[in-house]
């Protein structure tokens, strides 16, 4: 006999551990493919020389960067469904499509990297700089403008505390400005995802993810 599907008790995945979770495991993921990458593509070093000593370290992170995009997947969407009837359109839409090209942008700059390892010297310096251009400044810009969107969001429905907003603001304007200035400054994205990640964990909640009836 089939029971009634309106009477049916549905649980749902979406709950503030499941998105800490999530960003947790993209920072570390995520941040370690960025510092091996950064450690095999010194800026100081002759061109294409980095390709042929370091290739193991760029596998490494090939393999890495994967996991990382799924978490941070999996982040976007559960922390997107906690706003609830909270969510305003624009900034959601703004907040999903910056977050999905700076994703894009991360898988295409790891590809570049990965092929370079198989390339001669007369393609490496070619892919060095369309690395760098990918990862420093549009992958970089489009994290800024992820991070200004979900800021706008916590300030208007006060989901988060507004020291995190005030600081989100700073972070993103900081890598909008000065994402050329060296490679390190990738790393700061991962960190702030941490940051929210821990709060998350910390303050189960404040993010509201309850469905109507819970």
């Amino acid at each position: 006999m089939t029971s009634d599907p309106a009477n049916r008790h549905f649980h749902t995945l979406s709950t503030p551990r499941a998105a800490a979770a999530a960003g947790v495991l993209f920072a570390l993921l995520f941040g370690t493919s960025l510092v091996l990458i950064r450690i095999s593509l010194p800026e100081d070093a002759a061109a294409g020389s980095q390709w042929t000593q370091t290739d193991h370290s760029i596998r490494i992170a090939s393999l890495l960067m994967p996991f990382a995009g799924i978490a941070f997947l999996w982040f976007i969407g559960v922390v997107r469904d906690g706003f609830g009837g909270y969510e305003d359109k624009f900034f959601s839409s703004v907040f999903i499509g910056s977050g999905l090209l700076f994703l894009a942008m991360v898988f295409v700059s790891s590809a570049v990297g990965t092929a370079l390892t198989h390339s001669g010297a007369e393609a490496a310096d070619f892919g060095r700089w369309l690395l760098l251009a990918l990862s420093k400044t549009y992958a970089l810009r489009m994290a800024a403008v992820f991070m200004i969107s979900l800021a706008t969001i916590w300030l208007k429905t006060g989901l988060m505390p507004k020291w995190l907003v005030g600081v989100t603001y700073a972070v993103a304007v900081v890598l909008i400005l000065a994402s050329e200035i060296t490679m390190w400054l990738t790393l700061a994205f991962p960190i702030w995802v941490l940051v929210v990640s821990l709060l998350l964990l910390s303050r189960a909640g404040v993010i509201d993810l309850e469905r109507d009836g819970r």
